[in-house]
């Protein structure tokens, strides 16, 4: 069986490249005589790839020294938690919402104290980005928290909220290394691996060391504690390995691309094809306002439901897998990450037109 194009929102499509290399080595990595996923994570090898896998990655976002890079287990969904454990110090968080996994950091942090819902697009089933520009920023909030890419709703921050002089806490899971970064303007950045990155199972946290703090929630559990896996380098307890070794070789692979810069300008293209049809479309139409638009996930409807249905039916016989929409908001969408190529959605829209000329009129 030949290839299919995965618009999945995640786990998601990786590189061909990086898949092969990885195949190749399943049976003996670098000589070991074992594959990764049979090693030790206290071995040299192992050490290697992880410690490699950090520099990559500091490469390429260019993280201050003054930055902790974690690779720990959970998921984002874990974060919702560990963030408010490790930083609440008033127990107070302030909460953006703009999508179902900001409202569930924001019930998480709930439960550990205060947290404050200080704006939200819920009103318009989270189909913009509120203005953040001059929020009512808790004076005794610990931090300002956003998911900066919405992966269900296809919205995006392209400027970051004035948080006031608070930290500023954002989940990137679904955005991120796919265009540059300025982490100093983050004091948290973290971002389950497995929609843009690698293979489900590794979160990575980026934070800022005055951050990480021995005077935690007392309710912290160890395993969640960002000062207890800073110190172990990311090793306290057995890690995800397999998964760690496939971002390291992503973070190859998008250096081999030219970096963020490079993938910023083939990712805005890949969705500016997309987008550019959808807005002539006498069918399909997308459900985002257009300044506050993805380039990552791109929702998409017919206005039937029936229709939007068969169109994901047909796509999928026709080799576009993963195109429904998301259960709360039904519809189509294409998630458009690093590892899919131009030639995907060049395709994706041919066969677009091609279902618009035979139903748009019917």
């Amino acid at each position: 069986m030949s290839r299919v194009y995965n618009f999945s929102a995640g786990p998601a499509v990786l590189p061909e490249e990086v898949l092969k290399e990885a195949a190749a080595e399943m049976l003996d990595y670098n000589g070991t005589g074992m594959s990764v996923m049979e090693m030790s994570h206290r071995s040299k090898a192992f050490e290697e790839i992880i410690q490699t896998a950090e520099q990559d990655i500091r490469d390429l976002l260019k993280i201050p020294d003054n930055y902790k890079v974690l690779f720990l287990q959970g998921g984002a969904h874990q974060q919702f938690a560990a963030v408010p454990l490790n930083l609440f110090k008033n127990r107070v968080g302030d909460y953006i919402i703009t999508g179902q996994w900001a409202k569930k950091a924001w019930k998480e942090a709930k439960l550990y104290g205060t947290a404050n819902a200080i704006a939200s697009s819920e009103d318009e089933t989270f189909s913009y980005i509120p203005d953040c520009s001059d929020l009512p920023v808790d004076e005794n909030a610990d931090y300002v928290y956003i998911c900066e890419n919405n992966t269900i709703y296809g919205t995006k921050f392209h400027t970051l909220p004035n948080t006031k002089g608070k930290t500023l806490v954002s989940d990137v899971s679904s955005c991120f290394l796919s265009e540059p970064m300025d982490v100093s303007k983050y004091g948290v950045i973290y971002g389950g691996v497995q929609k843009n990155i690698g293979p489900a199972g590794v979160v990575i946290v980026i934070i800022r060391e005055d951050l990480i703090r021995e005077d935690v929630l007392p309710e912290t559990p160890t395993i969640m504690r960002y000062d207890v896996q800073a110190k172990a380098g990311s090793l306290y307890n057995t890690p995800p390995c397999y998964g760690i070794y496939i971002c390291g070789k992503v973070f190859k692979w998008l250096k081999k691309q030219g970096g963020l810069e490079a993938m910023k300008e083939k990712n805005e293209r890949k969705a500016k094809i997309l987008y550019d049809y959808l807005d002539q479309s006498r069918l399909f139409h997308g459900t985002v306002r257009k300044e506050d638009r993805s380039i990552m996930n791109v929702p998409f409807v017919t206005g039937d439901k029936e229709l939007d249905a068969l169109f994901v039916k047909e796509a999928e016989a026709a080799g576009f897998v993963n195109l429904k929409g998301h259960r709360t908001v039904g519809g189509m969408r294409a998630s458009i990450y690093n590892a899919m190529p131009e030639e995907g959605v060049v395709k994706l829209v041919e066969f677009m037109k091609k279902f618009e000329a035979e139903h748009a009129d019917a």
